[in-house]
This record gives C-alpha cells, sequence and structure tokens, in this order.
C-alpha cells in the first residue's frame, strides 16, 4: 500500500469509472469514483490525483481521487472484511465523504442500502466498523467545492450511452443501469450529471 500516493499530470481521456493521465510521458490508467469524476478538468488540462495502489499476484491496480478525504474514506471501507476496492468505489460513487460520515454517525442505514452491493447487512457492518473511526479518520470535504464535470471527451459516444456503461462498471445489471437513465430527464446533459442524477435516485428510491 502507499508505492504511488500521488499522481500529477495531464488528463488525457476519462471515462467512469477509468481516466489516463500523463504523468512526464508516462500513462497511467486509473479507476476512480464518481465522487472524483465530478471535479475532475477537461480532458487535456492539467490534474492532480491522490493514489491507492493494490498489487496483487495477477494484477498491480492503481485508484485516483481528487481529495485526501475520499482516500482516506476507501481505505477505511477496504479494511473491512467483505469489502474490497470495487465496492469502495460503488459507495463513494453514490454519497459524499460528509454524507456518509454522517450515515455512520447517526447509525443511519437507510442512507446506505440501495448502492449496488450494499444491503441491510453490509450497511450495519459498515456503521458497525466504521463509527468510531470517521470523526478522526475522514475529515470532511469542501461542500462548496465545484462538482460538475469539466467537460465531455470529444468522441462520437453519447452522453447517455456512456453513462449506461459507467454505470454498469461501477456494479448494475445493464438493464438497470438503463432503467436509472431513463428514469432521469437525461436531455442536454453531460455523462458526469448524468451518472450523477442516475446514482442519487437510486439510492433516494
Amino acid at each position: 500500500m502507499g508505492l504511488i500516493g500521488r499522481l500529477k499530470g495531464t488528463l488525457l481521456s476519462k471515462h467512469p469509472p477509468e481516466l489516463l493521465v500523463d504523468v512526464n510521458g508516462v500513462g497511467y490508467e486509473m479507476e476512480a469514483p464518481m465522487s472524483t469524476f465530478y471535479q475532475l478538468p477537461k480532458v487535456g488540462e492539467q490534474v492532480t490525483l491522490h493514489t491507492h495502489m493494490v498489487v496483487r499476484e495477477d494484477a498491480q491496480l492503481l485508484y485516483a481521487f481528487y481529495t485526501i478525504a475520499e482516500r482516506r474514506l476507501f481505505r477505511d471501507l477496504i479494511r473491512i472484511n467483505g469489502v474490497g476496492p470495487k465496492l469502495g468505489l460503488i459507495i463513494l460513487s453514490g454519497i459524499s465523504v460528509p454524507d456518509f460520515a454522517r450515515a455512520v454517525q447517526q447509525r443511519d442505514a437507510a442512507a446506505l442500502i440501495g448502492l449496488p452491493g450494499v444491503g441491510k447487512k453490509t450497511a450495519e457492518r459498515l456503521i458497525v466498523e466504521l463509527r468510531d473511526k470517521l470523526s478522526e479518520d475522514v475529515a470532511p470535504i469542501d461542500e462548496g467545492a465545484a462538482v460538475t464535470a469539466g467537460g465531455a471527451d470529444a468522441d462520437q459516444s453519447s452522453p447517455v450511452s456512456d453513462a449506461v456503461s459507467a454505470l454498469t462498471a461501477l456494479g448494475y445489471k445493464a438493464q438497470e443501469a438503463s432503467r436509472m437513465v431513463r428514469s432521469i430527464n437525461a436531455s442536454g446533459m453531460e455523462t458526469e450529471a448524468i451518472i450523477r442524477a442516475a446514482l442519487q435516485s437510486a439510492v433516494k428510491g
């Protein structure tokens, strides 16, 4: 853990949950939660990301976060038995760090249920495991920070289809992802905004 903790370079592409950053000619492929994608600059611009590296026998995986608070929460989550990086990204994609901390501290399991892979038992386990840690381990992020995307990639895919693909990559079934996107008025919205609205709708439901 901690082999690569921070990267600063040029954002080459962003296709949730994957992004590519050029650092002095080396392209780093990473996965990131939607909370990070909402704050990324436009493709071609400079970006600084806090990272967490997972080394396995068959792969070396790099996860990226826009804020230190996001990475702290991710690290707290994956220390819990049964919660891997995939579920960690899903949780951070569906709820902000302050809202997660609030739900844990208030023992509000209902606020966590609805995310893929988070049922009643998992939500209760998260609250029990993290209730005494979050106050010191997870600092609230600036809720006034910009959370809108810095622009869409110049490619031929539509924001709607990109949103469905991203939700599928985050753990939703294809049919469910399509239903979530259809449930909102996505006209004129960029990919990240569609995903944000769909995730919020799913959690509220």
